[in-house]
């Protein structure tokens, strides 16, 4: 078999715990332990798991491959499992189940596979284990841990909607160390002085980079197919003001990414917010953020810098 070339694809890796809502399963292994629940999923490997809180923003990402050429998918979604090969059978049914084009998958007993995100060329990894995630961002990698429902999926409806916090996200946390430290006046005037100076990239920028790479195409297709409507929506929707919206505009530009809205809220709660934007998934590095959003939005802990080190 020729060698599958994973360098100019959006790979995401997915927990088999953020695809499936698999509260039952994890029941039985908390109260009954492992061979009980080896059991349980030998006994239910055909019965096919319900949708979880990334479901519906991996099938929707995964459909955008009906932009690329046969064979040759803008988008690989790939899982990686904590389930050892025989109890991942159901997992792998239930993708069949579902319809999901998800053929790659890396099963390892009772070990976080984060591990094998940079060989797989993956510039996500969703996960309900919030320790996994945690030690994935701690070793550099752009993890993060869904919280919240599934969002109410309509397969009829093909459009994406990505919401993005900005700070501890697309950027570093540089300047919320300076906020945390000297307070809003002074976050203020060191964002306006240096307004001109793009931020360092945080955790999910080349995410951010994949997802406008598939926009491109979007444009391309829209060029030669007028009628086209396009389907992925990306913002940013950040405690961000005036003045210190500039900086976070000019990092963008000169990261040479782009987003087609943003909010620049200011304190104002992003929860209410979110109800009317709904997005199929929304990534936030502030618990206390998405305490709020979890509520009507599936919702992604991103646990970078040091805000989340206390």
């Amino acid at each position: 078999m020729p060698a599958y070339d994973l360098a100019n694809r959006l790979v995401v890796g997915v927990a088999s715990s953020a695809l499936f809502d698999l509260r039952e399963s994890d029941a039985v292994f908390r109260q009954q332990g492992e061979e009980a629940y080896r059991a349980y999923q030998e006994e239910n490997r055909d019965h096919t798991l319900r949708p979880g809180v990334a479901f519906a923003f991996i099938r929707r990402l995964l459909s955008l491959n009906d932009l690329g050429e046969p064979g040759d998918p803008l988008v690989e979604v790939i899982i990686l499992s904590r389930n050892d090969p025989d109890t991942g059978l159901r997992v792998m049914r239930s993708i069949q189940a579902h319809q999901l084009p998800i053929s790659r998958a890396v099963f390892m007993q009772g070990r976080s596979p984060y591990k094998f995100m940079p060989a797989l060329n993956m510039s996500l990894f969703l996960s309900a284990n919030g320790d996994d995630v945690r030690e994935a961002v701690a070793a550099g990698l752009p993890a993060g841990h869904v919280l919240g429902a599934a969002y109410p999926d309509d397969a009829a409806d093909q459009e994406l909607r990505i919401a993005f916090d900005f700070d501890g996200v697309l950027a570093t946390d540089a300047a919320e160390q300076v906020y945390q430290a000297e307070g809003l006046e002074e976050f203020r005037a060191h964002e306006m002085r240096n307004a001109a100076t793009p931020h360092d990239a945080g955790p999910l920028r080349d995410f951010l980079a994949g997802v406008n790479r598939i926009q491109n195409r979007e444009e391309e297709r829209r060029r030669t197919h007028p009628e086209y409507e396009m389907r992925v929506h990306v913002s940013i929707v950040t405690a961000r003001n005036a003045p210190a919206h500039e900086r976070a505009v000019n990092s963008l530009k000169q990261w040479g990414v782009r987003v087609n809205d943003a909010f620049f809220l200011g304190g104002i709660d992003k929860g209410a917010v979110m109800k009317v934007l709904d997005p199929h998934i929304f990534f936030d590095d502030q618990v206390t953020h998405l305490e709020s959003t979890a509520r009507t939005t599936p919702s992604v802990h991103v646990p970078f810098g040091e805000i989340n080190a206390r």
